[in-house]
């Protein structure tokens, strides 16, 4: 991966070497913790942070679904990560947060064991390839079901879940395909291995509810912002396996994803990006960019030109509890 020079760690900017936890903690062994995935793209207004905000606040959801208080506010939390992508020189980058259990006490009751938080950022680019962006995706149908909220909280960004995806992708992957689609314990389609799915048909775009255990994705929520802009009609409901092999197109959609078209599932051939595919992707690109005044209020603008800490001097007031920010 491409490394970066610094990443903030419980309240202050370390050397990105010098970034490490003690082998015990918690998080390592059980996957007691939750995270964010964030981009920052280069603007004509300058560096900013894609609908910050909204990814803050499900770190923050996520947190309390599994019983951890943050130790931060989420203003303290942005500022640190403007001084973050500041001290790394960053004007596009991936931003990663992520609030975990810590060194503490071992076995399954966390409770009593800290919580620790870091935010770290790098320059990623394209996650499905600038290939797949422009002319679309294998995907394949896993063999494995998206977890069921029976057993897991879906609509929590939580560190351990991701197991469930790594199988998926990693199946995927050894099959020859791009992408991994799960689909639900009803047999349902879910999303994919980090994205939300988008089926078109006859002008009308369908995508899975939250029953069907997907993560409420923040980019998913962009793109039905933009498609209703657009004038296409977006319904949130159960789809069948076989209606992926029917679709006049399909897209996934995620942080790290972005807008990607899917050209094949499972062998059965959807072609190159549709127009609707395409209407969504060029607006999408175009908010991200800040060439959308309809779309500003999504961008967190990053000051690049203000003056940067001690590496040294912890942010101040770093310890104050969440509160409403």
């Amino acid at each position: 991966m491409n490394e970066a020079d610094f990443i903030w760690m419980n309240g202050e900017i370390v050397r990105w070497e010098d970034a490490r936890v003690h082998v015990l903690t918690h998080a390592l062994h059980y996957g007691s913790g939750v995270f964010e995935g964030i981009r920052a793209y280069e603007t004509e207004r300058g560096t900013a942070v894609f609908r910050h905000h909204d990814h803050l606040q499900r770190l923050h959801r996520s947190a309390e679904l599994y019983y951890m208080e943050l130790p931060y506010t989420l203003e303290k939390l942005r500022e640190a990560t403007h001084e973050l992508i500041r001290r790394n020189k960053l004007r596009s980058c991936y931003i990663r947060p992520i609030a975990f259990r810590g060194y503490g006490e071992m076995g399954l009751f966390p409770l009593n064991t800290p919580v620790e938080m870091s935010i770290a950022v790098w320059a990623w680019g394209a996650y499905l390839g600038e290939e797949g962006q422009r002319h679309g995706i294998r995907a394949k149908v896993a063999s494995w079901r998206r977890m069921s909220s029976d057993s897991f909280i879906p609509q929590a960004k939580a560190c351990g879940q991701y197991l469930n995806s790594i199988l998926a992708k990693v199946e995927s992957a050894k099959a020859g395909y791009d992408e991994a689609i799960l689909l639900d314990d009803h047999g349902n389609v879910s999303e994919g291995s980090g994205e939300n799915v988008f089926v078109v048909r006859d002008g009308t775009i369908s995508t899975p509810p939250m029953t069907a255990s997907i993560l409420e994705g923040i980019t998913s929520a962009s793109v039905k912002q933009i498609a209703a802009d657009l004038g296409f009609e977006v319904v949130d409901r159960d789809i069948a396996r076989g209606e992926l092999y029917h679709a006049d197109e399909v897209f996934l959609t995620g942080t790290a994803a972005e807008v990607v078209p899917v050209r094949e599932i499972d062998d059965h051939m959807l072609g190159e990006p549709g127009e609707l595919t395409q209407a969504i992707q060029k607006r999408f690109f175009e908010a991200i960019q800040g060439k959308r005044d309809e779309y500003l209020e999504w961008l967190d603008i990053v000051d690049l030109e203000q003056g940067s800490r001690p590496l040294d001097e912890p942010l101040k007031g770093s310890q104050e509890q969440v509160g409403t920010a």
